[in-house]
């Protein structure tokens, strides 16, 4: 068996139970105020993360609302990711999978205030590069493997005691 397919099963044995389980959140109103996030947890900055070479990112957040959207993270590995989206708000709307790239964006300042360095979503304009669609929940997870596994190919790495090493 090769490298790459016993790591992709190493994925879906980890993800296996994900992909059975029964929705938890509950499907209500939107309001103009949930479309902002609510803050997240801060962490202390340490001196690593002060250096030049090596940021602290503040993590994509694994349940958000967007454009009349919820989403909820499935799975991650590494810098990607399988969210579940559902209209907001619609208790019958249909299911759709994205599974995508995490980006880094450096952090900005506008005015007096400091936006920190974050992970982000892909934005419109690399929807088919970074960030995928799929209204079948298998073709989904089978984009997830597949982008899953290309940076440790690329990076010659091999499986070893159920770990990517």
């Amino acid at each position: 068996m090769s490298d790459a397919q016993r790591i992709k099963e190493l994925l879906q044995e980890r993800v296996a139970d994900e992909m059975n389980r029964p929705q938890t959140a509950k499907c209500g109103r939107a309001f103009v105020g949930d479309l902002r996030p609510p803050p997240a947890d801060k962490t202390l900055p340490t001196a690593e993360a002060r250096t030049k070479e090596r940021h602290s990112y503040k993590p994509l957040r694994k349940e958000f609302r967007r454009d009349g959207f919820t989403y909820r993270q499935i799975a991650r590995e590494g810098d990607v990711a399988l969210f579940e989206q559902r209209r907001t708000g619609c208790p019958d709307a249909a299911v759709c999978f994205e599974v995508i790239r995490v980006r880094r964006r450096e952090g900005f300042r506008i005015g007096d205030r400091f936006v920190e360095p974050a992970e982000v979503y892909p934005p419109s304009e690399r929807w088919g590069v970074d960030g995928f669609t799929f209204t079948d929940r298998n073709k989904a997870w089978d984009k997830f493997f597949e982008i899953s596994l290309e940076k440790p190919a690329m990076e010659g790495k091999e499986v070893k005691n159920g770990k990517i090493v």
